[in-house]
């Protein structure tokens, strides 16, 4: 059993690197969160399954606070809401669960993070080409180059990895470090705004 966890954690420690390259869109997409925020937009999120999770964790950070304390900021995660994906899905068509609810909830330089594993899911690719019809800033989070949902959004973060659990664990990572950049950037805000 503690193979497992060594395999694991040793796959995880040597794909943690190749992250490094895609700081500066890291970087940039914070930038572009932050802005969003402060001018009073609000973030969207969507995932499936293992995505979903991670799509509220990152609505919620926004929210309550990731790592200081700080006034909470407007954030929606598409996966949360029962009885609007069941009515979609049955009225109209799995596929569309999302992109109704950007059309629904999305306004101009609003933000949408859409996370995928394999970048096969044709609901989060319906979801980034609906936002960017109503002028929602995209960014995507999105594993095994980037499938379907590869070239759509203006942020794009391929994660390496070809095993679901290490992709989500490595999403993990971009996810919180996008979470301190925004807080940063917030604060630098807020603090020029003050002066």
């Amino acid at each position: 059993m503690l193979d497992i966890l060594k395999k694991n954690a040793d796959e995880l420690c040597r794909l943690m690197p190749q992250l490094y390259p895609l700081g500066q869109t890291l970087s940039s997409a914070a930038d572009v969160v932050a802005a969003a925020l402060f001018r009073g937009n609000k973030i969207l999120t969507c995932g499936n399954g293992g995505s979903a999770s991670d799509a509220s964790h990152l609505t919620t950070e926004f929210v309550s606070r990731f790592d200081r304390e700080r006034r909470p900021y407007p954030a929606i995660s598409l996966c949360v809401h029962g009885g609007d994906l069941t009515a979609i899905g049955n009225d109209y068509d799995f596929q569309d669960i999302f992109a109704r609810q950007v059309a629904a909830f999305g306004k101009p330089q609003d933000v949408l993070v859409v996370l995928s594993t394999s970048g096969k899911s044709e609901n989060v690719r319906r979801a980034l080409v609906e936002a960017k019809s109503h002028g929602v800033i995209t960014i995507a989070l999105l594993g095994r180059g980037g499938g379907n949902c590869a070239g759509i959004a203006d942020f794009e973060l391929l994660t390496p990895g070809v095993t679901t659990a290490r992709i989500q664990e490595l999403q993990q990572i971009l996810i919180h470090s996008l979470c301190e950049m925004v807080e940063d950037s917030l604060e630098l805000s807020r603090g020029n705004e003050s002066q």
